[in-house]
């Protein structure tokens, strides 16, 4: 399906996006939808570059709009006549350097593609949490349900206080009457006390029946407080810890923020009503009054509810990060981060009047050599809506810094945890006020790792992946001293967040096999294996294996990323799968794996048949990021070659496994080969392909040895 059809069958909020994308003169979005097949057919790449093509696309883009026009003509649209026209003598803007015009098509066909990526990303993960997605629609929906329970009860309340209230009003207006007029008579005395008495026994079982509401009015709302706090927040926070390991969780706040308000709002009502039976009461009164008796339980238990709530309402939404960093909660001295708070209960009228302060390692463990931390920057922040895109009450913290501090520390114990097995928290403090209530509250973020080199970079990554994926105690900053071992399932997940994060594309079951058999040998099942902190983390240093994983990371991020998100590497195979799969296959077929006994590199394999007519599985010496920024991985794939008998140059690899043509799997990823830069770089790449094979062992034909293809 061609791009462009593909981008406006999106859901609507791609097409939002696509429409912001558009939103400006550089490239109409009229002109992107007459003329999509044309565009996208071009070579926008190599016009950027070249000044006489370019010119040639720009007079045939010229010529397509002038037919665009004709067709106008045809159908007699005045209207889209006009813009075309229009639309043409902007672009005559560009007569005299057509190769802009080819840098911004290019653009804007890049940032399609980046639309596009994130639809099909959010495609995969809906396809692999559909069942978890099933229950938790069905969750939100009990939630919606209670929710609604609860606006009913709250409405049906007012007016049940309103009735009292009127039915007080009659007792009062009656009695009053009543000792104005001075009765004398007996007999009419003893009647109109029986109706007063009447009016009392109603007005005290109308105050039961108030009183009894507004307790199942609190056990619903301490029902939804449990289900808030005790299992949504929770779960959001799990899933926050999951989403900083690369995991594709949702982590948006908008709809326990609108729960909670609600909860809160119903509670302020609830203490508004108990004020309300207070005023009553104050106005008639009698023996055993259940208002009397009922109202300080009921509001003690009331302000309970709203702590309760609003402690937990108080959170950080973006956990601490680095600008320039790989993710998040790895810090470094002296360098700035970002981090962000949100209140869940969102009042406008508390706009601006919160101060949010921040500080850290306020409860450092006594531990001898532990680096303590203070924070430098902005010490205090109010809460706002003007920071967030939701409108939520946030306090975001942009240019903050650890430093460390001197403290002296008597009665350490003796543990012994290194730079970046320290784990540090940051706390943030507020204090809430309204309407005659004042909460202090608190907020601390995931532990943090705090670095002072680039050097302890990977080493903190590894203990940031390895606490979130296994700790759900987040104020836990011993962590490492006894440190867990992860489930092969656990361990699994966490590799393929890895590559989802940073490529869109995550690893696949066979992928897994390979690293699991890497980690535990050949095994019927993976599933009760474990991997202790110290296999994946300490154990030959510096080759450690999360060194190993991560240099395939990030080379395949920084070189690859579009040939492994094609699905063109299979990355994870061993050597003794790979000769198992390719023996079977016809010569010329080869695959793209990962090497593992270089860090950060890849190399390829090919089968050809020996002279005796065998299969014969030949691989090359792999490429590092060396040989990677020097020349593209599909340029090594597309030119490599060999002189067979006869000095005849031949390319040994014909087929991407199992049996794609290579022009068709890596086609439209080549470049164009004009120019002196061209040339310089297949000089190095003959050089380049000359030092693997004669460095590989690698045993060639009869009369072969190594050449490339010049032209």
């Amino acid at each position: 399906m061609a791009q462009w059809e593909r981008l406006t069958q999106l859901p609507d909020a791609y097409k939002q996006q696509l429409d912001e994308l558009y939103n400006r003169d550089a490239l109409p979005m009229d002109v992107r939808h007459y003329l999509s097949a044309w565009i996208e057919k071009q070579e926008w790449q190599r016009a950027a570059q070249d000044h006489d093509f370019a010119m040639a696309l720009f007079q045939v883009l010229l010529e397509n709009l002038d037919i665009q026009h004709s067709r106008f003509v045809q159908e007699e649209s005045f209207l889209l006549q006009h813009n075309i026209r229009r639309r043409k003598q902007n672009f005559q803007g560009y007569l005299d350097d057509p190769c802009a015009l080819a840098n911004t098509i290019l653009w804007f066909l890049k940032k399609e593609k980046e639309i596009l990526q994130s639809a099909d990303l959010a495609e995969q993960v809906q396809l692999l949490h559909v069942a978890e997605e099933a229950m938790e629609t069905s969750s939100q929906l009990d939630i919606e349900r209670k929710i609604a329970g609860l606006r009913n009860e709250v409405e049906c309340m007012e007016r049940t206080m309103s009735c009292l209230e009127e039915q007080q009003d009659e007792f009062d207006f009656k009695f009053q009457t009543y000792k104005m007029e001075a009765v004398v008579d007996e007999a009419a005395k003893r009647k109109q006390m029986q109706v007063f008495q009447q009016l009392i026994n109603r007005l005290d079982e109308c105050r039961k029946s108030t009183l009894s509401e507004l307790n199942k009015l609190l056990d619903r709302t301490d029902t939804l407080i449990d289900i808030l706090v005790k299992k949504e927040l929770v779960e959001w926070h799990r899933m926050q810890q999951k989403a900083c390991i690369g995991a594709p969780e949702n982590v948006c706040l908008d709809q326990l923020e609108k729960w909670f308000t609600y909860v809160a709002v119903c509670l302020f009502r609830v203490r508004e009503f108990l004020d309300k039976l207070e005023e009553l009461v104050g106005k008639v009164s009698y023996q055993n009054d259940p208002v009397k008796s009922q109202k300080p339980k009921m509001q003690k238990r009331a302000e309970t509810l709203l702590k309760d709530l609003l402690q937990s309402s108080f959170v950080v939404e973006t956990q601490p990060c680095m600008p320039q960093g790989k993710g998040p909660l790895v810090l470094r001295t002296n360098v700035q981060f970002a981090v962000k708070t949100r209140l869940l209960v969102k009042f406008p009228e508390l706009n601006h009047s919160m101060k949010v302060n921040v500080c850290m390692d306020r409860e450092a463990p006594q531990i001898k050599g532990y680096r303590r931390f203070n924070v430098f920057g902005t010490k205090s922040k109010a809460l706002n809506m003007a920071e967030s895109q939701s409108g939520g009450m946030v306090a975001d913290f942009r240019c903050e810094q650890p430093k460390k501090c001197c403290v002296f520390v008597s009665c350490c114990r003796q543990i012994s945890l290194s730079v970046t097995e320290e784990l540090h928290i940051i706390h943030f403090d507020t204090l809430f006020e309204m309407k005659g209530l004042s909460i202090e509250l608190q907020a601390s973020s995931i532990p943090v790792v705090i670095i002072s080199n680039s050097s302890q970079q990977q080493s903190a990554c590894a203990s940031v992946l390895w606490f979130n994926m296994l700790s759900v105690d987040t104020k836990d900053v011993m962590f490492f001293a006894n440190s867990p071992a992860a489930t092969w399932p656990q361990f699994g997940d966490m590799l393929s967040w890895q590559f989802l994060s940073a490529t869109k594309r995550g690893l696949n079951e066979a992928q897994l096999e390979m690293i699991a058999q890497r980690l535990f040998g050949k095994q019927q099942t993976y599933d009760t294996c474990k991997v202790t902190w110290s296999k994946f983390s300490k154990e030959n240093t510096p080759d450690t294996f999360w060194a190993w994983f991560d240099g395939i990371l990030v080379m395949v991020k920084t070189y690859l990323e579009d040939l492994w998100r094609d699905g063109l590497i299979m990355g994870f195979v061993s050597k003794s799968k790979e000769k198992y799969l390719l023996k079977k296959k016809q010569r010329g077929t080869f695959l793209l794996r990962f090497s593992e006994s270089v860090i950060g590199a890849i190399t390829f394999s090919w089968v050809e048949i020996d002279m005796n007519g065998e299969p014969d599985v030949k691989t090359v010496q792999p490429f590092n990021k060396v040989d990677l920024c020097q020349i593209p991985f599909q340029e090594i794939i597309r030119n490599f070659q060999i002189l067979e008998a006869e000095n005849i140059p031949e390319s040994p690899l014909l087929y991407l496994y199992p049996n794609t043509p290579k022009d068709e799997a890596f086609g439209k990823y080549y470049c164009e080969k004009t120019g002196s830069k061209d040339i310089n770089s297949f000089c190095y790449f003959f050089l380049l392909v000359a030092y693997i094979l004669l460095e590989s062992k690698i045993t060639p034909k009869p009369a072969s040895y190594p050449a490339c293809c010049v032209g």
